[in-house]
C-alpha cells in the first residue's frame, strides 16, 4: 500500500467473511485512522451492496466507499433491467474490474460475500491489485497479517452458523490486540436466504485474548 498523504483517512483494519451451509458471516473492527490519529472509533465497515450482498472495505476510506457506491448503483440497475437480484459473483466481478483497471490509483482491498438463488452462499476476495478469488473464508486489512495461522488452524468447511459467528468474533478480536490500526467494536452480519441479521459486539464484551 502506498504511503498516505497527511490527513488522508485510512481504513487500517481487520475484515473477514466466512461461508457456512446456507449463508455467510461477515465481520470487521471499527477503527478509522488519519495518520496516527484515531478519527473514528465506531466506523461501520460492512457496506450493503444489495439485499443479500455485503462488502467489507480496507485501504483508503474514500477509494473503497467510492467503488462501493458505484457497484451498489450498478446492482440496482441490474435488478431493474433483469427483473432479478444479482448474484454475489456478479457484484464481486464488478468490484474486481474497477479495482484492476484503476490499480495504480486506488488503495482498496475488498471482500464481497452474500447469498443468491443461483450459487447459494459465497465469499470473494479482491486484494490490492484487483485479482479475484472465491474462497471458503477470507481475511483482509492490516490486522489480517497477525491471524493467518489462527484462522488456518481453526477453520473447518463444516462450521455451523453459530461456530462461524464465534470464529469471526475471535479472529477479529485477536487481530485487534496485535494491530494498532484495528480496534473499537466488532460489527457482524449474518446473511442467508431469509435476509440479513446484524450483530454488534461492544469492546468490553469481546472474547478475551491472552497475548504474551
Amino acid at each position: 500500500m502506498s504511503a498516505l498523504k497527511p490527513g488522508e483517512v485510512n481504513l487500517g483494519t481487520t475484515i473477514m467473511a466466512v461461508q457456512f451451509d446456507g449463508g455467510v458471516v461477515v465481520g470487521a473492527d471499527s477503527r478509522t485512522t488519519t495518520g496516527a490519529y484515531i478519527a473514528n472509533r465506531v466506523t461501520d465497515k460492512l457496506t450493503k451492496i444489495h439485499d443479500r450482498i455485503y462488502c467489507c472495505r480496507s485501504g483508503s476510506a474514500a477509494d473503497t466507499q467510492a467503488v462501493a457506491d458505484i457497484v451498489q448503483y450498478h446492482m440496482q440497475m441490474y435488478t431493474a433491467q433483469h427483473g432479478e437480484a444479482p448474484t454475489v459473483k456478479v457484484a464481486a466481478s464488478l468490484f474486481q474490474e474497477i479495482c484492476y483497471q484503476n490499480k495504480n490509483n486506488l488503495s482498496a482491498g475488498i471482500i464481497v460475500a452474500g447469498w443468491d438463488e443461483r450459487d447459494g452462499a459465497s465469499v470473494y476476495n479482491i486484494p490490492l491489485g484487483g485479482s479475484l478469488h472465491r474462497e471458503p473464508f477470507a481475511i483482509g486489512g492490516s490486522g489480517s497479517t497477525y491471524i493467518y495461522g489462527y484462522c488456518d488452524k481453526v477453520f473447518r468447511p463444516d462450521l455451523s452458523r453459530d461456530e462461524c459467528i464465534e470464529f469471526v468474533k475471535n479472529s477479529v478480536s485477536l487481530a485487534m490486540t496485535r494491530d494498532g490500526s484495528s480496534g473499537g467494536v466488532v460489527r457482524l452480519a449474518v446473511i442467508t436466504k431469509d435476509g440479513v441479521e446484524r450483530q454488534f459486539v461492544p469492546g468490553d464484551q469481546l472474547p478475551e485474548q491472552y497475548v504474551g
